[in-house]
């Protein structure tokens, strides 16, 4: 039977959180050839919706008028702040006669207002983490997240993370394979696990103001696989190991040799996913140590021993 999945909109939403998931859904009936899903675009009424990009999107339902679907997903953008009280009572009337409902991004911010929330675990684009903890502090906000699903809600950070969320449900509802397929029609990555971080490593080591530090952690990104020991890193930056460490701790959080471990590990886990080479030639590849070594990392980094981790996220590449 075919899944009603019904995706509401606004003014001033983001574009891509609604154009992303809802062309996954479609590609998944385009390369079928079955109607999967019957996608609907809900907003107040029908009719012109102008997004934050300023394209218009055309709304075939409004949202109070529609009989609910199987999935209601909020699409995020600037506009959500701008709902009414009677637009977020009537998400709130719907979610609970609607088997799965779900936010792209800052979407989140409307089922917190509606209460879907409350006392669950909760993920947004971070710039707005911050802002929906202080003000939702009923909900578990896990800033890192890509997507979470918590009580049957389920929510996702920013933009392309939405897309990820919505080739995690195909892949509830339809399988591994249909996800892979509709990944690779869309030439993206097949979908990301929702608890890997919004930011790699490397990218929120390159955020750090620490000047020269900076410089060898761009250089240390670079080449993750390089010979890299503590001792030469403290040598790029003239200075002990132990003042590295230092400046490491100040502004990362962290040892230079966790930093180093986690980037061989980012490495380590793109290779697992895009090819089909061993764990034990994989680790020492990418300076792990031997495969038993690399698999307690990963246990404790992703939460997956890696067979089990290239099985689940794997593109079909390995046999």
């Amino acid at each position: 039977m075919s899944h009603t999945l019904d995706l509401l909109v606004y003014p001033d939403c983001q574009l891509l959180d609604a154009s992303g998931p809802w062309q996954v859904f479609a590609s998944a009936n385009e390369l079928t050839g079955k109607v999967l899903y019957q996608l609907r675009l809900l907003a107040e009424s029908p009719g012109p919706v102008t997004t934050n990009a300023g394209m218009i999107l055309q709304a075939t339902h409004a949202l109070g008028m529609t009989p609910p679907g199987n999935t209601l997903l909020v699409a995020g953008g600037s506009g959500v702040h701008a709902l009414e009280a009677k637009t977020i009572e009537t998400i709130a009337q719907r979610a609970a006669i609607t088997p799965r409902v779900g936010a792209i991004c800052s979407g989140a911010f409307a089922l917190a207002r509606a209460g879907l929330l409350d006392g669950r675990r909760a993920t947004t684009h971070w710039r707005h983490a911050e802002a929906l903890a202080l003000q939702f502090p009923k909900v578990q906000v896990e800033a890192d997240a890509l997507y979470l699903e918590s009580g049957g809600i389920y929510t996702s950070a920013g933009v392309t993370a939405g897309i990820d969320l919505a080739l995690s449900l195909l892949a509830k509802d339809h399988g591994l394979v249909l996800a892979g397929e509709v990944a690779r029609e869309l030439v993206m990555f097949l979908h990301r696990p929702g608890s890997q971080a919004q930011f790699s490593e490397g990218l929120k080591a390159q955020m750090t103001r620490q000047g020269r530090l900076r410089r060898l952690v761009d250089r240390v990104t670079a080449e993750p696989l390089a010979d890299w020991r503590i001792d030469t890193m403290a040598e790029t930056m003239a200075v002990t190991p132990r003042h590295l460490a230092r400046l490491f701790r100040q502004e990362l959080a962290m040892t230079p040799g966790a930093f180093l471990t986690r980037l061989r590990l980012e490495a380590a886990r793109r290779l697992l996913l895009e090819s089909d080479t061993s764990t034990a030639l994989i680790a020492e590849h990418c300076r792990l140590g031997g495969g038993e070594q690399m698999r307690r990392l990963f246990q404790r980094h992703f939460g997956l021993p890696p067979s089990l981790y290239r099985a689940r996220f794997g593109s079909g590449v390995a046999s």
